[in-house]
């Protein structure tokens, strides 16, 4: 009975990071992974849930396209309704709308209903480090330590009605990140949307993978078996 097969998209980014905590995240988790690098369609293909690490994302839209992996990426998010989870630029990537993109703009997989502004605090030696609330890991948890390296942050989410009936699961906010003093520095203060989740597309504007805690590879992990599960999959039990 096969285990199921989670990938990390091999474009550019922290893949070896990902894997490293995920291997570290089954290990609380009564099931088996495989866990495997996605450069191909065929290697997509074998995948029941995909990670897209952080990077540059015009360049990796480029990149998907030049392997022939943007269509199957939006199949695989839109159609299959595959559990993927975005962070930095994945999340980018996985946004219907980004502002501040590149001249000529840029190709998007999609997924979230959700714009995003990239580089919300400026430029490389401008990242930082800050505790955030995750209330998704449990009101009792201590603050998560968000990694953020030229981030993007939600700035609008997108909502889609017709005759005033909502037409998809509407985006649900997993975090938001507050800081009394603004980073850009106008005396004001910050308030941003950092976690998304809608339908089975999971975004974050930080790198929990440039870190030791596994909590939220483990969450997200236990939201594959869900899926699976519902789907009727079958899981394998961990030895």
């Amino acid at each position: 009975m096969p285990s199921l097969t989670v990938g990390v998209l091999a474009l550019q980014g922290g893949v070896g990071e990902h894997t490293g905590l995920l291997r570290k995240a089954a290990a609380h988790l009564a099931a088996k992974f495989d866990f495997t690098e996605v450069r191909t369609t065929e290697q997509l293909a074998r995948c029941d849930a995909l990670i897209i690490p952080g990077g540059e994302s015009t360049t990796m839209a480029i990149v998907a396209r030049r392997l022939g992996l943007l269509e199957p990426l939006r199949e695989f998010v839109k159609v299959d309704g595959k559990p993927v989870w975005g962070t930095c630029a994945g999340l980018v990537m996985l946004a219907e709308e980004a502002s501040a993109a590149k001249q000529g703009g840029q190709e998007l997989v999609g997924g979230l209903d959700v714009r995003v502004l990239r580089n919300r605090y400026g430029t490389q030696i401008q990242s930082f480090v800050a505790d955030i609330q995750l209330p998704f890991l449990g009101e009792a948890e201590k603050p998560f330590r968000g990694v953020f390296i030229r981030a993007p942050v939600v700035e609008e989410i997108i909502t889609h009605s017709t005759m005033g009936q909502k037409t998809a699961e509407p985006v649900e906010v997993m975090g938001v990140f507050r800081k009394a003093e603004a980073v850009k520095g106008d005396g004001g203060s910050v308030e941003d949307i950092v976690a998304v989740r809608q339908r089975n597309v999971f975004g974050t504007s930080f790198h929990p993978e440039l870190t030791d805690d596994i909590r939220i590879h483990v969450w997200w992990l236990k939201q594959v078996l869900d899926t699976a599960r519902h789907k009727g999959l079958p899981v394998v039990s961990a030895v």
